[in-house]
């Protein structure tokens, strides 16, 4: 009876042992807009860093869009249930940096948990756009991207033209998309992220002005500059091509990647982020070429403005929550972790020494065309290449959009665009200022 009462006792206590919960894990909620490949991504540096340590675990969580994670996130932080990071695309810089009482700046976040964080030690171009007038970092660079020129060498072949020979210049790739339509090319030519691209990193390689005040840097009183003779010029070039069939929209953000990565569309200007989807997807050999340029203009190439995205950390959490972020933006930080998504991804190295790290491992060599992003973005920077940081940017590239289509349709004059986007963009960024005066 004693023994019985005793093996009872035992597995008593065992399956109160087995029931009582371990050290509970503190749980950090992250909101990202990364799809298909990149999300496999992120949700690998999540797997990686929750087994690295058990104090804390990262959920990632996809929330669609960049303009629909902002928005969500925005409607979540109002309601108090906000996630503890946001991934913003790097247009909602200025509305997050005004959104004072929602955010947390992560060099605040870092020195809280006590993790060494030196923003020396990130590349100077892409720590800078996130960094306050007062030298603070306010979000942490994750996936930043540069606009690169890519290309189907098999087609390249196919129409007569160098595969390891890019066009560099706006004429050469006219000439190349001619050569490729000639060879029965449907799609010579198209670009995503029309704004990004044609105009807002057009304009830093060439060395001119997107907006007044050093696009924005210098203040709030920004006003658009982007009808120049320069300008003009550039989106009348490619409304003629449009006209040839020489370069086909294929719509807004970044609907055209689909269609360079399906073999459809031989060329297009795009995120140096497209490489993993084309590493993985594509059936065809790639190349990466930089972004094209007009020779004859004084200044150019200097160098491309800044995409993609980074983290920011939203207001209000626990102390021990603040911790577990800055343990994990310290992880993403780490060489051999900055280096290994750099190498997948096709974003830049978040730090210099990943960039050597990368360049020492030989990858550069293996894969040419993988440096030209950082080449494009490690240039020293002018006041007018810095990069551009607007307020009421996601609706000011709407306009761009909106506008511009007119152009490619042939239903409006190329000057008349250009013309009616400085207009309605200054529309907007009078709005934005005096939503933020004071």
């Amino acid at each position: 009876m004693n023994q019985r009462f005793k093996l009872a006792a035992i597995g008593a206590a065992l399956a109160f042992s087995l029931a009582a919960p371990a050290q509970a894990q503190t749980e950090i909620h992250w909101w990202h807009s990364m799809g298909g490949a990149l999300g496999e991504w992120v949700n690998d540096l999540a797997k990686e860093f929750n087994a690295s340590q058990s104090a804390y675990k990262i959920t990632p969580t996809f929330k669609g869009s960049y303009d629909e994670s902002m928005t969500a996130a925005i409607a979540a932080f109002r309601a108090g249930n906000a996630p503890h990071i946001l991934q913003v695309f790097e247009v909602g810089t200025a509305t997050m940096m005004a959104s004072k009482g929602a955010i947390k700046p992560v060099a605040e976040v870092m020195k809280q948990a006590g993790v060494a964080f030196d923003p020396k030690a990130y590349v100077p171009a892409v720590a800078g756009y996130y960094t306050a007038p007062n030298g603070q970092m306010l979000s942490f660079p994750f996936n930043s991207s540069t606009t690169v020129f890519h290309y189907n060498k098999d087609a390249f072949k196919a129409a007569g033209i160098d595969p390891n020979k890019p066009p560099t210049t706006w004429p050469e790739v006219a000439s190349a998309a001619a050569k490729l339509k000639a060879s029965g090319h449907k799609c010579p030519f198209t670009t995503s992220w029309v704004s990004w691209t044609q105009l807002e990193s057009f304009s830093a390689w060439h060395n001119v002005l997107f907006a007044t005040l050093n696009n924005g840097f210098g203040g709030m009183g920004t006003r658009m500059a982007v009808k120049t003779p320069l300008h003009v010029r550039h989106i009348e070039n490619l409304a003629n091509m449009a006209k040839q069939g020489l370069f086909v929209y294929k719509g807004r953000g970044n609907a055209a990647d689909a269609t360079f990565v399906s073999g459809e569309c031989a060329m297009t200007t795009g995120s140096s982020g497209l490489y993993a989807n084309v590493k993985r997807n594509a059936k065809f050999a790639s190349g990466i070429g930089a972004l094209p340029y007009y020779p004859d203009v004084t200044g150019a190439p200097q160098n491309t403005v800044i995409g993609g995205a980074s983290l920011w950390v939203m207001a209000g959490k626990k102390a021990e929550e603040y911790k577990g972020i800055g343990q994990f933006f310290a992880h993403l930080s780490k060489p051999e972790v900055a280096s290994e998504s750099h190498k997948r991804t096709g974003y830049l190295p978040v730090t210099i020494a990943a960039y050597e790290l990368t360049e020492k491992s030989g990858f550069y060599k293996e894969n040419p065309g993988t440096d030209v992003a950082v080449q494009q973005m490690i240039r020293k920077t002018t006041d007018k290449s810095r990069g551009i940081r607007l307020g009421n940017f996601v609706q000011i590239r709407t306009v761009v959009d909106e506008e511009l289509e007119g152009v490619w349709a042939g239903k409006k004059a190329s000057k008349e665009a250009l013309d009616a986007i400085v207009k309605r963009g200054n529309e907007q960024l009078e709005r934005f200022q005096k939503a933020n005066r004071g």
